[in-house]
This record gives structure tokens, sequence and C-alpha cells, in this order.
């Protein structure tokens, strides 16, 4: 009998589809999102994500890999999310959190 997951947990399992391509290792080995929080009744699913680097030349589309991963997730309705540790940090933070990235 297969036990139903969470949405974090459906959540954690789409991130380690997401792989950086400079080092071929997924976002979460990778520590690359942190603080991922599920608001279950609401949906709405907050983390930071940390680039590998504060001038990651792969940041923004890594980002929107992320957000495209736990977007596909059932339940999930919307997401928050804070970027950290890099140079141009409340600019991503303003585009990724944008509804049509």
């Amino acid at each position: 009998m297969a036990v139903d997951m969470t949405v974090r947990e459906q959540i954690l399992m789409r991130l380690v589809e997401v792989i950086d391509p400079e080092t071929g290792i997924d976002v979460l080995r990778m520590r690359l999102v942190e603080d991922l929080t599920v608001d279950e009744p609401t949906g709405i699913v907050s983390y930071t994500f940390r680039p590998s680097s504060p001038l990651c030349p792969i940041a923004h589309s890594l980002a929107v890999d992320i957000k495209h991963a736990v977007a596909a997730v059932a339940g999930v309705t919307g997401q928050n999310i804070a970027v950290e540790g890099y140079v141009k940090a409340a600019e991503l933070t303003e585009i990724i959190n944008h509804e049509d990235v």
C-alpha cells in the first residue's frame, strides 16, 4: 500500500530533478534551496534560493527551473521566493516572484 506524500515531500522529489548544469549535481544536494516551508491549507510555498556563488552566471535560469519544478507539484498555488548570497539578489527576488516567470 502506497503512502501519500505530503506536498513538501513531493516538492523535494521534484527538486532533486533540477540539476545545476555546471556541476551535474541537484540543487538540494548543493543546498541551493533552503528554509522550504509549505502552508498546506493555502498551498503557498516559501523558500530561499542561494546561488552557489555571489556571481553565479546561471542564477536566473536555476531560479526559474526551481520555480517551475515547485509549481508542477499538485496543491502548490503560489510561491514566495527569497534570493540571498547573490550580487543582484534584490533584482532576482523581484523578477522570480513575478507571476509570469
